[in-house]
Formats: C-alpha cells, structure tokens, sequence
C-alpha cells in the first residue's frame, strides 16, 4: 500500500477522504461509523485495506486533489493584431495576487482570458504561451474533467436548472463530496448575500436571482466549492455587489485571480495592472503611493454612490443626496 492506512483512525480518513463513509457503506461496513476512534486495522483485512487504497487513490486523481499546488502562473507574450510582438515579454501572477487587465474596448482584454483559460501553447490567435508552476502544462490542463485549472465568471450568469440555492449548492458540493456540506452551503450563502446587498432566501429559485444575486452567489460557491486555483472575472463591476470583499473573499482562499476591468476603483485595488492596446499586452503598471492614496477618496464617492442605489432600492426620493 502506498499509505499506511491501517494504523489511521476511521474519524482521521473521514475528514481528509469523507468518501471513506461510502467505501464502508459499499462493503456493508457503515456499523463502524459509530466508532470514529477505531483504527482501520480493526475494521478492514489485509484485501479489503488494499481495495481502500486503491479506491482513494481513484476518488483522488477524479477529485483532482493529488495535483500539486499551482502556486504561479506565467503568461510569456505572443503577437499583437497586426502581428508584432507583444512589448509584455513575460508576466507571472502568485498565489493570493490580483491583476487587473485594462484597456479600450475590443483591446483584446476578453482574449487574454481566453488563453489563460485554454492554457494556450501557442495555439491560438495571439501565440502566447501560459506555464504553470514555470513549466509548460500538461494536455490534463486543457482536456480532462478532472483537473479545472481555471474558474471563470463571465458578465452573464443564468441558470436554467430548476432548482433552490439550496439544492444547487448541495448539488456542487455533492459532485465535489465535500467534508462539512451543510457548513459550507451555509457560509456561501451568507457570503452571497452580503456581496449581493440584495438579500435572498436560501430556498429562492436560482432561476429568480438577479444578475447581481446570480454573480455574487458564484463568486462566493467559486471561493468556497470550486478547486480551480485560477479565477478569471470580467467586468465585475457590472454586476452590482461589493467589490473590495468579492477579492477578499477569493483572495483569503489563496486564488490567482485575474479580472478584466473598466473600474478605476478595482484597478487601483489590484497588486498591477496590465495594459492592453490592438490585441495585446503593452505595459505592466503597479500602482504608485499616490495612486493607492486616490483610492481612498474613489472608495468615499463610491460609497455614496452605493448609498444611492440602496435608497432608490427602497423606493426614496433623491431630492436630497
């Protein structure tokens, strides 16, 4: 066996393989669920710890848990529209960082996702290359199910499913056998609806959520369910929800995220920013101490502006703002 899974305690492979559980129940063994302290040794013989092994080791490699972390990610530069080279030769984004990506419409900003997204290798309209980790991808990245490098929210969410909050959440979270479900369901939830700012039940149709609603409900099940290290989000602006703790929310689950922007406000938010013009990466830009300092007075008027909102929301009048 590749672990040494008999000296490990029932409750110990429960909460790092809940689909343990299922393995005991598949083999008429669900009596021991009771006793979470026995070892496996006392549980299963010598066959049925070697089937146990071999049955996590599939759960892993469907789940994509065995991968490693991908901790960066590197995009090297390709051509522009008129086909020179890209003036970005090479940017690397790190765990826990946000890039915005900005520039005129139809610059090219929706491309860049693309490629991220496809992890291109030279193979699409711009000639980038994307490595992960500094290396150059394996075809899992690109064409299995199993391993979804990238998690992406687009300007227009809608569900067709009939289905609750509820029920969809415990449906990803069901797909993913996830430890604590009904825990995490709770915490999505209650996350979508602070970034909403629109409350809503958690037995309200996903069908009846607005846009608003529908983006902060996948950002929050993004940051909790998904195990795509890589966010890409465009225009999120546009939807209507809290921004600063949007990032925060996927940030503090160590995401590389990478956003498409029109926003000053979210622009000066991020750790850089890229500039793009005719198809393709033109500068890199952090942002100075005095940029950082203009946030604060853009954060004041946005939150009048947001106060705004609220109060047309509930039906006041303007007359006084």
């Amino acid at each position: 066996m590749s672990r040494q899974l008999e000296s490990l305690t029932l409750e110990f492979c429960i909460g790092k393989w809940p689909f343990v559980g299922q393995f005991l129940a598949d083999n008429e063994l669900s009596q021991w669920i009771d006793r979470p302290e026995a070892e496996l040794s006392e549980i299963l013989n010598a066959e049925l710890l070697v089937d146990l092994d071999g049955f996590i080791s599939s759960m892993e490699e469907f789940l994509g848990t065995t991968e490693e972390k991908v901790s960066e990610l590197t995009i090297l530069g390709g051509r522009a529209k008129d086909g020179s080279d890209e003036k970005v030769r090479e940017l690397t984004v790190r765990s826990g960082e946000v890039i915005c990506i900005v520039g005129p419409t139809g610059s090219g900003k929706s491309r860049l996702l693309a490629d991220i997204e496809w992890v291109a290798r030279g193979d699409t309209p711009t000639g980038r290359h994307v490595l992960v980790n500094g290396e150059v991808p394996g075809d899992k990245w690109r064409f299995s199910s199993e391993y979804k490098l990238v998690a992406q929210l687009s300007q227009n969410m809608n569900f067709v499913m009939d289905l609750s909050v509820e029920e969809f959440l415990a449906l990803h979270a069901e797909s993913r056998l996830v430890a604590d479900s009904e825990e995490k369901i709770q915490r999505i939830w209650n996350w979508a609806n602070e970034l909403a700012g629109e409350p809503f039940a958690i037995d309200t149709p996903v069908t009846s959520l607005s846009g608003g609603q529908s983006r902060a409900l996948m950002i929050a099940d993004t940051a909790v369910l998904s195990s795509s290290p890589v966010v890409l989000i465009d225009e999120i602006e546009n939807a209507g929800i809290d921004r600063q703790q949007a990032l925060d929310i996927l940030i503090q689950q160590e995401k590389i995220v990478l956003m498409a922007t029109h926003d000053p406000i979210l622009a000066l938010m991020g750790d850089r920013r890229v500039i793009i013009n005719n198809g393709a990466m033109v500068d890199v830009i952090e942002p100075s101490d005095e940029e950082r300092a203009n946030l604060d007075e853009l954060r004041a008027i946005d939150s009048r502006m947001m106060n705004l909102r609220h109060r047309l929301r509930m039906g006041e009048r303007l007359d006084q703002i």
